[in-house]
């Protein structure tokens, strides 16, 4: 059980750089972000949103979008990463992950916006899951996508990932990474902070 509460979840946001230098800002989803992170989907290639969410869709279905939208329930969270374009706060990724507490893992699924791919974005947005996920004590991170996407594949391998069959379905492969990073050693700052969080929590239940 995450120690993060609803009321302080602003306070964990980060900021990224893509391969040009420009700023990215990640945080949690908030509900005034409904409207945009739909549009957000709306505007991803046909393939891109295939490859993101397993199948053919145009957007997410009302139900899977407000499961987008509350995050920490049963562990779950979602993020965007942001860009200011035009003056405006525009998203440019998005992230979805969930603590596994029965085994210490971290699964997530991510997408970049096709004409920001190829700025390492999806790298840097990937290294700050796996900070996320060691903030939880998680021992391993993965993911499943299609053995079509070449571009997450690409990715994983790049970023030290194994790649082991998904037995639910040939169709995919699941790439997961061994984690063993001490809550002081978590190079994200945000998160060292977040893990000190649980530490402490679990501290004082155990008095």
């Amino acid at each position: 059980m995450t120690a993060l509460r609803p009321d302080d979840l602003k306070q964990y946001s980060d900021v990224l750089r893509a391969k040009n230098g420009s700023t990215v800002n990640v945080r949690f989803v908030e509900p005034r972000d409904r409207e945009e992170l739909q549009n957000y989907i709306r505007s991803l290639s046909s393939r891109s949103r295939y490859n993101r969410f397993l199948g053919a869709m145009s957007e997410l279905p009302k139900a899977e979008l407000e499961r987008f939208i509350h995050v920490g329930e049963a562990d779950r969270f979602t993020v965007v990463a942001t860009m200011t374009l035009d003056g405006f706060e525009t998203i440019v990724g998005e992230a979805r992950y969930a603590f596994h507490a029965d085994t210490s893992s971290v699964e997530f699924g991510l997408s970049i916006d096709d004409r920001w791919q190829g700025y390492g974005i999806g790298k840097a947005l990937l290294k700050n899951l796996e900070c996320r996920a060691a903030s939880f004590g998680a021992e391993r991170i993965f993911g499943d996508t299609l053995r079509s996407n070449e571009s997450m594949i690409g990715l994983a391998r790049k970023s030290g990932y194994a790649f082991t069959s998904n037995f639910d379905d040939w169709k995919l492969v699941r790439f997961v990474k061994e984690i063993h990073v001490e809550p002081q050693d978590i190079p994200c700052a945000s998160w060292r902070l977040a893990a000190a969080s649980r530490m402490a929590a679990m501290s004082s239940l155990a008095v």
